[in-house]
């Protein structure tokens, strides 16, 4: 009777164990708390405050090695020219183990991932494939390099369950090259010359960027036709009816003509209310006439609303969709307004929530509080209500600010601490390499990530500690990049941020270069005597007297916070 007991008890076990197992298996999505922050004090979102992270999606992890030759892409290219493996499922494979979430992240923006280009070029750099995603060949479609729809589905949802939001980067101005695989769209779809000077609007926008890259006909009001070879696309594999369908509704409720612009919004817009997808990276932007931005941020926030209204259990919040401009040398200084030499457009009227800072990389060669102001005075001024996305390195500038990896700790300081919303590029935070042997133009930005440096190196985890201190109080308090900025002592360099929007107030204290071991910082009129607070980079709680912190750390920075944003208390 008690062998029989006992048997019953091994198999209920047995049968547990496998159970918790397929469970655990099955489970797509895997909330993570972020590190130091309280369930119960949740911070809101402000685009002006994130941090944005950018990676090419072939370059950052492999996922599924099942999907990494597609469409006879075997052909030899140039060094790092070809698809390297990495895919949507790697990317939610990192989410879920929580590599963003200590680094403070709180938006991806993927390269683009729809389908490439089937065929190769020579770029007189050595065969080159579209694996970097800027060479569309069908926008309904993603390229199964990347992953399918379900792993698309799966990533975002996995991303919003950790309070991280997707951007996806989307081309509207250009197809991929002609290659023998891929022939050239009708002539009413794109021009193929003549190339861009850039000496003026017309040169910029009714041009094309580069010998082989048929620029979208996006000025054209007239109707056209889907190309033939599009068409046979959709038939041959079995969705030709439910694609035109899906059109008819589209130009049935907007009322547009079918233009080459306005089926590709369309297109790309469908991401939003299928998947929930939060903004747009906008490439090329200049490129474009200015007024289809605003016809496709339009289409993108009805699509992002009809998706809301579908999951409200899926939806993060009421934030309305977010699109940054790509306006390639567009720098904060500007303000709103980007000079073609003989006409100023104001692309913050037509759509953009915020355009990529080209600035701030020559601006980091200069003192924190020089940087510092200059972007608190034209962000609460110029730019009063719009935003800039600061970056110091990228997958297409050759010139970043610390090239050679050698200013790690700097870099962050600068990325993390000026006003505004920050761009980390895949590998700043892991001095993944940027000059890679052999490599020639923008291939040699785009190594695959330095998995095993950030596993096996102390130079990178300790780099990549710093990256995560900083990144992860930048991302609790939206004062960082949204609030107002003010010095409270020159020596040592200490200022204050502090952020009001509504009933919500955020305020915090940074020192930069500090002295090592015994500090004693003015906290008056920021913080009174008897408030508690944090130092989030020592770890350390400190009490605010005689207006005055002091305290021992082996640090040069100190990052203030109240303590009672802590989740424990001392």
């Amino acid at each position: 009777m008690k062998l029989s007991i006992l048997f019953i008890a091994f198999l209920l076990l047995v049968f547990s164990c496998k159970h918790t197992e397929k469970n655990d298996r099955v489970s797509d999505i895997a909330p993570i708390a972020q590190p130091h922050q309280s369930k119960d004090l949740q911070t809101p979102f402000f685009w002006e405050g994130a941090n944005i992270y950018f990676l090419l999606t072939d370059r950052f992890y492999n996922g599924d090695p099942s999907n990494d030759i597609n469409y006879e892409r075997t052909a030899s290219t140039g060094v790092l020219r070809d698809f390297m493996g990495g895919d949507l499922n790697g990317i939610t494979k990192k989410i879920k183990e929580g590599y963003f979430s200590e680094l403070g992240v709180n938006a991806i923006w993927l390269s683009p991932i729809v389908e490439q280009i089937h065929g190769n070029v020579d770029e007189g750099t050595g065969n080159t494939y579209g694996y970097h995603g800027y060479w569309t060949k069908d926008w309904t479609a993603l390229d199964p390099n990347f992953g399918s729809k379900k792993d698309l589905e799966i990533l975002v949802k996995t991303a919003h369950k950790n309070g991280i939001r997707i951007l996806l980067d989307v081309v509207l101005n250009h197809t991929g090259p002609v290659t023998e695989k891929d022939p050239v769209w009708p002539s009413d779809w794109v021009r193929t010359s003549p190339p861009c000077t850039y000496t003026n609007y017309q040169s910029t926008t009714s041009c094309t960027l580069v010998e082989n890259l048929p620029d979208i006909l996006t000025a054209t009001e007239k109707s056209v036709k889907l190309p033939d070879q599009l068409l046979a696309k959709w038939k041959k594999e079995g969705r030709l009816s439910q694609e035109l369908d899906a059109l008819s509704l589209f130009f049935d409720r907007t009322g547009y003509p079918r233009t080459p612009s306005n089926y590709i919004i369309k297109w790309l817009t469908d991401f939003v209310s299928e998947f929930g997808i939060d903004g747009f990276r906008v490439d090329t932007a200049k490129h474009v006439d200015e007024k289809i931005w605003s016809k496709l941020y339009e289409q993108a926030s009805f699509s992002f609303n009809t998706w809301k209204k579908k999951h409200p259990n899926d939806m993060l919040d009421d934030t309305p969709f977010y699109m940054v401009g790509e306006v390639y040398g567009y720098g904060i200084s500007g303000g709103r307004e980007y000079d073609f030499g003989d006409r100023k457009v104001d692309y913050f009227k037509h759509g953009f929530n915020s355009l990529i800072n080209f600035e701030l990389k020559s601006d980091a060669h200069k003192d924190y509080e020089t940087i510092f102001t200059k972007y608190d005075e034209l962000l609460h001024h110029q730019l009063a209500g719009k935003g800039v996305l600061n970056y110091l390195s990228s997958h297409d500038d050759g010139h970043p600010f610390d090239k050679e990896r050698n200013k790690g700790h700097q870099a962050a300081n600068i990325l993390f601490l000026s006003p505004g919303t920050a761009q980390i590029y895949y590998g700043d935070e892991s001095n993944r390499s940027l000059t890679i042997p052999d490599t020639q133009g923008d291939a040699t930005l785009r190594s695959f990530m330095n998995w095993e440096e950030i596993e096996n190196n102390k130079i990178t985890q300790d780099i990549l500690l710093h990256w995560q201190k900083l990144g992860r109080f930048r991302s609790r308090h939206p004062a960082i990049g949204a609030g107002s900025h003010q010095r409270i002592t020159q020596t040592p360099y200490v200022f204050t941020r502090t952020f009001k929007k509504g009933t919500y107030i955020d305020k915090v204290v940074i020192g930069l270069d500090v002295p090592k071991g015994k500090k004693s910082l003015l906290m008056k009129d920021y913080f009174e005597d008897g408030t508690k607070l944090y130092d989030a980079y020592s770890e350390s709680y400190i009490e605010v007297k005689n207006g005055r912190v002091q305290f021992d750390s082996d640090f040069e920075i100190v990052l203030l916070e109240l303590a009672a944003q802590q989740p424990t208390q001392p």
